[in-house]
């Protein structure tokens, strides 16, 4: 009886751990696809979104001249010998207007096998969200969140960096502004643009809130879970030094016509002891409700802005250099043979796009933690260093 028990038993026992096998088998291919590596079987990859501040606008640039004929004292990379040709730093994006350029930070950090920049200059968040929960096209370009969707499928993503909310706010505006104010009505822009500002600031860190959501909900569909892949929004440079740091003064036009910098002293301190703060602490509390890392870049420019007294321009004898030169592109105004395009103005250059990709560089060797990125007087983005926030 024992036997015939033991034996019947046995035969049940086998038959549920065949069963189990089985099933075993099949679940581990339906496990295994919803994992990243699976899920895309291509490099790893680091990928930016996001506006003009990571697209790498006005990485045609190495500081800047007042020449404004050939190479612009050798300043302007599109410089071909005998004419320009952008797209030797913006490629194919020139055409559009996104202006993905070489020296981007994402290009520049170099952090994973790929580098891939969906970042477009003029960017809202809106033009972050998908399609289908009201995203909308920029420059013929689908939504970032649809465009890093197929990016998630082909690539083992790493890391995602986020810079917007800017044109939500109305920089452009902010900066036309506040140049018009000094060159045609002097008057000064910082009350009203304050104003402007603070209406702004809740619809613009909800579009930034979403966004997070949209890239997070992206890479769920793709298979990623939350600690396959890191997120980082960052904040913006100011690229205007306090008026105590211009090298130009107030009244005369060499502040506008030479510096490229066309703003009165309270205006420019407003910017970047004011505006400039503020913008980057609404991104730190959004990033902090979040649960992403933050990326602080309010000072990583101090002592490199356009009209800075810790910088000179270029000229026929002195050449740029990441030493001596400005880290940002100066305001065209239109007072001398343009250089360029507008929409260059008053972003990271070359330079400061390299110093960029090296604050990126740094915050990802660490393994977590919010960061505020400065750079080493007199050297070049070797010299970037973080500060825990």
């Amino acid at each position: 009886m024992l036997d015939r028990f033991c034996t019947t038993e046995g035969s049940r026992t086998a038959r549920r751990l065949a069963t189990l096998l089985s099933a075993a088998a099949l679940a581990v291919p339906l496990l295994t696809l919803a994992t990243p590596a699976e899920a895309a079987t291509g490099p790893t990859a680091s990928v930016s979104l996001g506006d003009s501040y990571i697209s790498g606008e006005a990485g045609r640039w190495q500081g800047s001249s007042d020449t404004t004929g050939g190479s612009r004292d050798g300043t302007d990379r599109a410089w071909t010998g005998s004419g320009y040709d952008a797209t030797r730093v913006y490629g194919s994006t020139f055409a559009s207007g996104c202006d993905r350029s070489d020296s981007a930070e994402i290009r520049t950090a170099k952090i994973a096998q790929a580098q891939i920049n969906l970042a477009c200059s003029g960017a809202t968040t809106a033009n972050i969200f998908r399609a289908a929960n009201g995203g909308q096209s920029l420059k013929g370009e689908a939504p970032q969140a649809d465009q890093l969707a197929t990016v998630a499928a082909q690539n083992n993503v790493k890391l995602i960096t986020l810079s917007i909310g800017g044109n939500d706010l109305g920089f452009a505006d902010v900066i036309k502004s506040c140049a018009e104010d000094y060159l045609i009505w002097g008057s000064s822009c910082r009350d009203d643009e304050q104003s402007a500002i603070d209406s702004a600031m809740p619809d613009a860190m909800a579009g930034v809130a979403k966004s997070i959501d949209e890239i997070r909900a992206v890479m769920s569909a793709a298979g990623y879970g939350s600690g396959d892949y890191r997120l980082v929004l960052q904040s913006y440079p100011s690229p205007i030094p306090r008026s105590s740091e211009m090298r130009y003064p107030e009244s005369g036009w060499t502040r506008a016509n030479t510096g490229g910098c066309p703003f009165w002293d309270t205006d420019a301190d407003w910017a970047r002891d004011s505006m400039t703060p503020q913008v980057s602490s609404a991104l730190a509390q959004v990033a902090a409700d979040k649960g992403v890392q933050f990326l602080d870049l309010r000072d990583t420019l101090q002592g490199r802005e356009v009209c800075s007294t810790s910088t000179s321009l270029a000229s026929p004898s002195v050449k740029p250099s990441a030493t001596t030169s400005e880290w940002a592109r100066f305001v065209d105004a239109g007072l001398s043979a343009s250089q360029g395009t507008t929409q260059e103005s008053m972003h990271p250059n070359y330079y400061g796009q390299l110093a960029l990709g090296r604050c990126l560089a740094l915050l990802y060797a660490k393994s977590g933690g919010n960061y505020a990125c400065g750079n080493t007087a007199g050297r070049d983005a070797s010299g970037m260093y973080l500060t825990a926030e």
